[in-house]
């Protein structure tokens, strides 16, 4: 006699898709019209984190993205809550994370602009996400959710990875399906290797090179060629910058590591006398190219997965490939070049970039910045806000072994605490580091919730200098005064007590030592550093410092 089975539903296909694709964890907040997946999600074994607002839900699922390399699913419900996503969608397209958003939509009948006055009803809500993620994908039908998220899985992680959006009608998540269950999904992205003739003339001009350097971007991290690049250049004895995005791509404390302080002068000189420079991973953009001041002086060899980075800022020999194919393929081609002064060279740029730092009152910076590395252990992930401090960071912070990310692909405020969530999310073992101002962090305060929820290891130091800092300094700079930046802003340690988070409010002379302790407390913390940091002198003004 057959064992009566229990009817299934739209909502069942997606999560039997998605676990049969290899996810194991799903963020997102609920909404009327995806009601019939998250019931799916309560039977089935995948993991689930809520955030409390849509926008930090896709944050925690970009930073899951990056640290996994995974594919990070986000399920969210129609309109008011799909829209909350786009900021967040926006820097995981800057940063090249793999984020699946999946969101309901009204029912059938009112697909198509048929203006049915469905509560949150758009006219085209997908049209609201063409400009941000790589591809959009709708289904109609039941029998399509299996195959349209195998599709979307594809599209997010096939160089350059980047975000995917997929809408499903709240009738066809509810409605009884006779589907069977899911069992296997194929969903392999498709290679990206270099052109041989390509790699032939680029090892040509390294070759014959006298002053070969590299800069590495955030694509050597994405495609895990931090190997590939180390051989490369020693074998070519060439200096490596990194970018922002890029940091850790190289050792930073490497002899021929010129490190990421890009928005100096006396990098970006050295970066145009390079006779061949080989740009990985990186489009030249404005941060990587000290603000479009870079003038290179030599050729040019980009490697590069995303085409349309492809010379989009300066003449190249553009190689369309995915970052760690590309490398191998080239350390392979070129022949080791004799030991020369390139380690002189490096060691005498970041000599100069010290003397200039030096140079300033900067001494309250460079500590507490040196407290939070002091404090940090070297393997734990660090997830940084738009903030003065992590400014600072982007050209002076050491990841080690640990993940340096930041919210500089798109620049939106309210970045470091979700994202570390997400990463504390994939990987409970180690503390997790979230760095914002105050400013920011009024952003992602309802997140104390989920981390205290979740009981994550997750430490949050905000740098209170009472208001939107760096915004302070660029308006002072510019016109003489601010506007808009002072704020009024909680008494963080009480706001965090009051989630049942242990806080700490701590000085630069204790951070270091609270800052250890908290990362070392299981479970969240919050450590706030009232202090008004400023910023090193820029040089694409032509102002040396």
């Amino acid at each position: 006699m057959r064992t009566a089975q229990r009817e299934r539903h739209g909502g069942d296909l997606v999560v039997e898709s998605l676990t049969a694709l290899g996810a194991n964890t799903v963020f997102g907040l609920p909404g009327q019209h995806a009601l019939g997946a998250f019931d799916a999600l309560r039977r089935s074994g995948l993991g689930y984190v809520g955030l409390r607002v849509e926008n930090n839900a896709g944050f925690a699922a970009d930073a899951f993205a990056r640290v996994t390399g995974s594919v990070a699913p986000l399920l969210v419900s129609t309109g008011p809550g799909a829209l909350m996503t786009l900021a967040a969608l926006q820097e995981s397209a800057a940063a090249s994370a793999p984020v699946l958003g999946i969101a309901s939509q009204v029912p059938t009948a009112g697909l198509g602009g048929g203006r049915r006055g469905y509560l949150h009803e758009l006219i085209d809500q997908k049209a609201s996400f063409r400009d941000i993620v790589k591809s959009v994908h709708t289904v109609r039908t039941a029998s399509q959710i299996p195959s349209a998220l195998a599709a979307a899985w594809a599209s997010a992680l096939e160089a350059p990875a980047g975000p995917v959006w997929l809408e499903i009608p709240q009738d066809v998540l509810l409605a009884p399906t006779s589907v069977p269950p899911v069992t296997s999904l194929r969903a392999e992205p498709r290679p990206l290797p270099p052109r041989p003739e390509l790699t032939a003339e680029a090892a040509e001009l390294l070759r014959g090179a006298e002053r070969p350097v590299i800069l590495a971007g955030g694509g050597v991290v994405r495609s895990g060629a931090q190997q590939e690049l180390r051989a490369l250049a020693e074998k070519l004895d060439a200096p490596v910058a990194t970018t922002f995005g890029g940091k850790g791509a190289f050792p930073w404390e490497h002899p021929l590591s010129l490190q990421s302080w890009l928005e100096d002068r006396h990098t970006t000189d050295f970066l145009e006398d390079a006779d061949v420079l080989l740009v990985v991973g990186s489009g030249l953009g404005e941060l990587s190219s000290n603000y479009h001041t870079f003038r290179p002086r030599g050729r040019v060899v980009q490697i590069e997965a995303d085409l349309g980075k492809l010379e989009s800022n300066h003449p190249a020999l553009g190689i369309h490939a995915d970052a760690r194919e590309a490398l191998a393929a080239l350390a392979e081609a070129v022949a080791p070049r004799p030991e020369g002064t390139a380690e002189k060279a490096a060691a005498g740029l970041l000599t100069r970039v010290r003397e200039r730092i030096e140079a300033q009152d900067l001494e309250l910076e460079r500590r507490v910045l040196g407290a939070v590395r002091d404090a940090l252990p070297d393997d734990s992930p660090s997830f940084w806000d738009m903030t003065i401090l992590a400014y600072w960071a982007w050209s002076a912070f050491d990841p080690r072994a640990g993940a340096m990310h930041s919210a500089q692909g798109a620049g939106g405020l309210g970045y470091g605490l979700p994202a570390a969530l997400g990463a504390a999310a994939a990987d409970r073992t180690r503390p997790v580091l979230a760095v914002s101002g105050d400013g920011g962090a009024m952003y992602s305060i309802a997140e104390l919730a989920t981390v205290r929820q979740c009981h994550l290891p997750v430490t949050w130091l905000i740098v209170d200098d009472g208001g939107y800092g760096i915004l302070r300094e660029y308006m002072t700079d510019a016109f003489g005064e601010a506007t808009a930046t002072e704020l009024t802003r909680p008494d963080f340690v009480a706001l965090a007590e009051s989630f049942g988070v242990p806080a700490v409010s701590t000085t630069p002379d204790r951070l270091a030592a609270d800052l250890a302790d908290a990362l070392a407390s299981p479970g969240p913390s919050v450590v706030v550093l009232p202090a008004r940091l400023r910023m090193f002198a820029p040089t694409h003004l032509g102002n040396q410092g």
